[in-house]
């Protein structure tokens, strides 16, 4: 089974690099998969090189509000951890990639704290645990009530300030990997946004790269991810010849705050633990519509429930629907969810008197570089972890706050084995891929066809509506070398393989939602959807393996 070949560029326009360094390893990202990465490697090799594209502290961990999740808990397991996540991941899981992550989490989790994360405790002093959507036990650690990814960020940077052996560049676009004679990393080539020795593009000759540059959430118009989440390391990657795989399957959070239909970028979310403390959704009759739609109701997967208010929000014609937390009293709001409080009060709603609007939006990337169960990709000496890779712990429907635990839990696999299979230094070979760049300023185009056509809801119409689209663009050069078009032809690229893996998918599964087949299809799709690219040439390939939520 395969799909349309698409031409994009195969790599990115860009100046011959005007400096150049070296490190044994380069880690693309900053989070908590880049962090916990750069840490633990750092006494295995003789030096790491950390590349973040803004400050240290701009990436998708530090929104992180609800907590991370793990087998903490009196009376819990990761048998009981790894079934919740089969469950959600709607039989894509890789069930291998889900043991490794419940079962070693505990001790990630525990190792986050003695590196100095302060979680919340109870009265007692034990860890104080919650429960998120698609969760049977109370099993998500929070700090600072709904501040968890903010905490965890600045645990990990004051980690990396006492670790001076390892480097830092910031404000750096990683626009390309260096491909030796056998099509393994020889160096990756930066664009350095500031002042000094290196200005400018430059290259990184390494042995290898580790990629944990986040997700992809610019692709769409409204989006819980920050501004630099437009998918550089997956397009990267796909340049590169990594395989990407499941890209259909978009996260998109069911109760991000409403902010009318002319709001763009990043909007606030409001946490899933909101209705793990009680908090439920009304429609604008105030019925509880989440009521027998699924045995959790108000905590179902977070697919069942931005499926629920989409089909309010059609049958009803109105543009959201409502949280309604306001019995939680404000007391308990000012403890437990101070920033959302905070948020939500600066858009002119008060929580604690009045319904919070809110409606699904892009939130997580499920799919992204395919990766074995220490974080290799299919490009020898390319590793990813985090939001960028697809390590098959996720599958069709991502279980809340499954994502910090895996970028911790798979960075910390990636240390273990990385500087015993460190590449010989190569020299890059030639570069024959064909350059090219989409102008900057066809961004808003993409994502408003992205959102309408490529959303929650899908059909072969609309994809192939959106792909037309997308053609257009890809033909439209840019007419300056710059920041703004190197993401764009980024985001181009991802939208592209994107839309044509959700085409291909001709079934719903978990976050990826078909009108024109509403129903999970085993027989033809239990499997997987796999994107590889040759000098801008997508091909596309189904994977078949059996469902993982019926074994």
């Amino acid at each position: 089974m395969t799909a349309p070949v698409r031409r994009l560029p195969g790599r990115l326009t860009a100046p011959e690099p005007g400096w150049t360094t070296t490190a044994d390893v380069v880690v693309i990202g900053s989070g908590i998969a880049g962090l916990t990465a750069a840490l633990r490697l750092r006494d295995r090799v003789d030096k790491v090189l950390v590349v973040t594209k803004d400050v240290l502290n701009a990436g998708s961990t530090q929104w992180a509000q609800g907590g991370i999740a793990a087998a903490l808990g009196p009376g819990d397991t990761p048998a009981q951890h790894e079934v919740d996540t089969l469950v959600a991941g709607a039989g894509a899981c890789d069930l291998a990639a889900v043991r490794v992550l419940v079962e070693e989490g505990p001790e990630a989790v525990r190792e986050l704290i003695a590196l100095g994360t302060n979680f919340d405790h109870d009265p007692d002093g034990e860890l104080s645990l919650t429960r998120e959507g698609g969760h049977h036990r109370d099993r998500i650690a929070h700090a600072g009530g709904d501040a968890t990814g903010a905490e965890i960020q600045r645990a990990l940077i004051a980690a990396i300030e006492r670790a001076p052996e390892i480097e830092v560049v910031q404000h750096a676009l990683a626009v390309d990997l260096l491909l030796a004679e056998d099509g393994g990393v020889a160096g990756v080539t930066l664009h350095v946004m500031g002042e000094g020795q290196r200005d400018g593009v430059g290259a990184v000759r390494c042995r290898a790269v580790v990629l944990a540059s986040g997700g992809l959430g610019q692709v769409f118009s409204q989006t819980t991810n920050p501004a630099v989440s437009t998918g550089d390391g997956m397009a990267l990657a796909l340049r590169a010849g990594a395989t990407l795989r499941d890209l259909e399957y978009v996260q998109f959070h069911p109760t991000v705050m409403y902010l009318g239909p002319d709001s763009r970028g990043q909007q606030p979310l409001i946490s899933e633990a909101v209705r793990g403390e009680g908090a439920f959704l009304v429609d604008f009759e105030g019925r509880r519509f989440m009521q027998g739609v699924h045995e959790l109701a108000d905590l179902a997967p977070r697919d069942v429930v931005a499926k629920a208010i989409m089909r309010r929000m059609l049958d009803t014609g109105h543009p959201h629907m409502w949280l309604d937390a306001r019995h939680l009293g404000a007391e308990f709001w000012e403890r437990r969810f101070p920033t959302i409080l905070a948020t939500a009060r600066s858009y002119g709603v008060d929580p604690v008197t009045e319904l919070i609007p809110v409606a699904p939006a892009c939130h997580y990337a499920s799919g992204g570089v395919h990766t074995d169960l220490w974080g290799r990709s299919s490009v020898p000496g390319l590793y990813a972890t985090g939001e960028v890779a697809c390590s098959g712990v996720h599958g069709a429907n991502r279980l809340a706050s499954n994502s910090l635990l895996e970028g911790l839990v798979f960075s910390r696999r990636i240390a273990e084995v990385l500087p015993g299979e460190l590449r010989d230094w190569a020299d890059p070979a030639p570069d024959e891929r064909s350059a090219g760049l989409v102008a900057g300023t066809l961004r808003r185009e993409l994502q408003e066809t992205m959102t309408s056509q490529v959303g929650v809801l899908r059909t072969a119409a609309g994809l192939a509506d959106a792909v037309a689209v997308l053609e257009k663009l890809a033909g439209v050069p840019a007419e300056a070398v710059d920041l703004e078009s190197w993401e764009t032809t980024n985001l181009v690229t991802i939208s592209t393989a994107l839309a044509d893996a959700a085409a291909l998918r001709e079934e719903t599964r978990g976050s990826h939602w078909r009108e024109d087949f509403p129903d999970r299809d085993d027989e033809r799709f239990a499997g997987h959807v796999d994107v590889r690219a040759q000098d801008g040439e997508l091909r596309l390939e189904y994977v078949a393996s059996p469902p993982t939520d019926t074994l």
